[in-house]
């Protein structure tokens, strides 16, 4: 399997004619933290935070590294919020994750990336729409059980639920699927950072839910306000979700995300970009159920 195989599937070469990002789409990945260390990574880092036990809030555990590394292969220009709510054994309580939430919203995060899954719990459901209302973008992972039955906070109307599909641009055998979901995104064998300036392929709705934040910080950086709400959150949604493609279930939402048409679907004449985009690495992992984040 082509260790990028997933790129050219959503269009992201066509996409990166138009715009690669921008240092102002700011990513926030509330996950077991983001490597210090990492070349691919440091440089993007703008702000960070700590809300669990662990006496750091540096990735101990790699998930995190992976997400952000997955994040930042398809928005190559977006920069990246560190929020740790999921201590170095991926384990994380609603509270923390809510308070993680509310931060990154607080703290410029225009797409909040929530790779994890949980119990429902009304303080969860009150930062994401907190969130919403300040302008960010939402996205969870659907979780990795083979169920229908709707995983936290993915399933929140404010957030984006994200399934997972394989190379053959099928529901992946292991992702959670529902008319909760929203949309689908590649999360088999995806190739990115690992600890210690390492990559890994790693599979799970959690990579999907990252390539799909990716796609929306890449949105984010050529949407305007059509509709005089004063943000352009509304706008980066509609544009991800009604240009996705079916693949031939209805139990993932709109189907797999497609960055070329979302992009093209917003994009103004001078947003066009001659840059060309770097080649990196990616990953995934995956969300678990209750209250924990489970790698994959």
């Amino acid at each position: 399997m082509d260790e990028q195989w997933h790129m050219d599937r959503i269009g992201l070469p066509e996409a990166w004619e138009t715009t690669l990002g921008n240092p102002e789409s700011i990513v926030a990945v509330l996950d077991t933290g983001i490597d210090h260390d990492n070349q691919d990574l440091v440089s993007k880092l703008v702000g960070e935070v700590n809300f669990t036990s662990s006496a750091t809030s540096d990735d101990l555990n790699g998930h995190g590294t992976h997400i952000a590394g997955t994040i930042t292969q398809v928005a190559p220009a977006c920069s990246l919020l560190n929020v740790k709510v999921a201590d170095d054994a991926g384990n994380c309580r609603t509270s923390e994750v809510a308070e993680g939430i509310v931060w990154a919203a607080d703290n410029g995060a225009k797409v909040i990336n929530l790779s994890l899954s949980m119990i429902a719990s009304p303080n969860l459901e009150e930062a994401v729409n907190y969130a919403w209302d300040k302008g960010a973008v939402v996205v969870a992972a659907a979780g990795n059980e083979t169920s229908s039955a709707p995983t936290y906070p993915a399933a929140y109307t404010n957030c984006i639920a994200v399934a997972a599909t394989d190379e053959s641009g099928s529901l992946a055998s292991f992702s959670n699927h529902g008319d909760w979901v929203d949309v689908a995104a590649p999360g088999v064998c995806i190739y990115s950072t690992w600890l210690d300036n390492q990559y890994e392929a790693k599979s799970g709705t959690s990579a999907a839910a990252a390539v799909v934040s990716g796609v929306a910080a890449l949105v984010f950086s050529v949407a305007e306000d059509t509709n005089g709400s004063g943000i352009t959150s509304d706008e980066v949604r509609q544009a991800i979700e009604n240009n996705s493609c079916p693949i031939g279930t209805t139990h993932a939402g709109k189907g797999r995300i497609n960055a070329y048409q979302a992009v093209r679907a917003v994009a103004s004449l001078h947003s066009v970009s001659s840059q060309v985009a770097e080649s990196t690495t990616w990953t995934k992992t995956e969300a678990g159920n209750k209250s924990t984040v489970t790698l994959a």
